[in-house]
C-alpha cells in the first residue's frame, strides 16, 4: 500500500512541474522547505523515499520523477517524465511539424557525431532540406533558441548537444531508435551522448564518469578489458 501524499509532497510536485527539471541541490532544498512549510517529518537522507511516495501516486497517470546526470558537469538532476508518450510525439503540442523535423535531424547529428555535439552551421544547413516545410536560416536560428530555452538542447560556443532534460525524458526513445549507435555508460549505466570509447573493447563512459573513475589512477586502464585508456582524462589539464 502506497504511503499517503501530504501537502508537502503536493507542493514539491507542483514546483518540479513548473520547472520541468531541477538540479539535485535545488531539489534537496525544495524537499526541506516543503516539509518545513507543511510541518511534515524531514530527514535529509530521505529524499528518495519522499520522491518514491510521489511516484507511486503518479503511476496511474503514467508519469514519474526520474533522476539523471548532467553530461557536462556530472551533477544530479530530477525531471518529471511522461511515460505514456516516450517519443518525440510528446513535443507535438508545443511545436510545428517542420520544427519537430528540425529537432529530429538535429538529434541525428548529435547522436551520430563522435563527441555528442552538432555545430550550428551543420544544423542550419538542414533548414532548407526539411521535407515538411523548408525554413529560412534566420527562422531556424530562432527555433534552435526556443529548443534551448525549453531545455531540449544545450548550446555552447555555437555547438549544440542534448539537454539533461531531453536525455532523461527520451532515454528509451533514443536507445530503441538509435540502437546501432546509442550506448549506455559502463559506470552509471545510463545513456551516454558525450562520452569516450575504449579503443580495445568499445565500452563507453560519460566524461564525468571517466573523470571520477580515473581520478586516483596513475595509469588509467579500461574497467572492462584492462587495456590502457588512451583518451585524455577530462579535468586533468594543468
Amino acid at each position: 500500500m502506497a504511503a499517503p501524499m501530504t501537502d508537502a509532497h503536493r507542493r514539491f510536485l507542483q514546483v518540479l512541474m513548473s520547472h520541468g527539471i531541477m538540479e539535485g541541490s535545488e531539489v534537496r532544498t525544495l524537499h526541506r522547505r516543503c516539509c518545513e512549510i507543511h510541518k511534515v517529518y524531514y530527514a535529509h537522507d530521505k529524499l528518495e523515499d519522499f520522491i518514491s511516495t510521489i511516484n507511486s501516486h503518479l503511476q496511474p497517470l503514467f508519469m514519474q520523477i526520474r533522476k539523471g546526470m548532467s553530461e557536462s558537469n556530472g551533477k544530479t538532476h530530477y525531471a518529471l517524465v511522461n511515460l505514456a508518450e516516450t517519443e518525440i510525439t510528446k513535443m507535438a503540442s508545443d511545436y510545428t511539424e517542420n520544427e519537430l523535423e528540425l529537432f529530429r535531424k538535429t538529434m541525428d547529428l548529435i547522436i551520430l557525431s563522435e563527441n555528442g555535439f552538432a555545430s550550428s552551421t551543420d544544423i542550419l544547413n538542414l533548414a532548407d532540406q526539411l521535407k515538411t516545410k523548408k525554413m529560412k536560416k534566420k527562422e531556424a536560428e530562432q527555433v534552435l533558441k526556443v529548443f534551448v530555452e525549453d531545455k531540449w538542447l544545450s548550446e555552447r560556443n555555437g555547438e549544440y548537444t542534448l539537454h539533461t532534460r531531453c536525455i532523461i525524458e527520451m532515454e528509451q526513445y533514443i536507445l530503441s531508435n538509435y540502437h546501432d549507435v546509442a550506448r549506455k555508460c559502463n559506470i552509471c549505466h545510463s545513456l551516454a551522448i558525450q562520452s569516450q570509447v575504449c579503443e580495445s573493447c568499445g565500452i563507453v563512459m560519460h566524461l564525468p564518469c571517466v573523470r571520477k573513475y580515473f581520478r586516483a589512477q596513475t595509469e588509467p586502464r579500461c574497467p572492462q578489458c584492462n587495456d590502457f585508456w588512451s583518451w585524455e582524462i577530462p579535468g586533468t589539464k594543468q
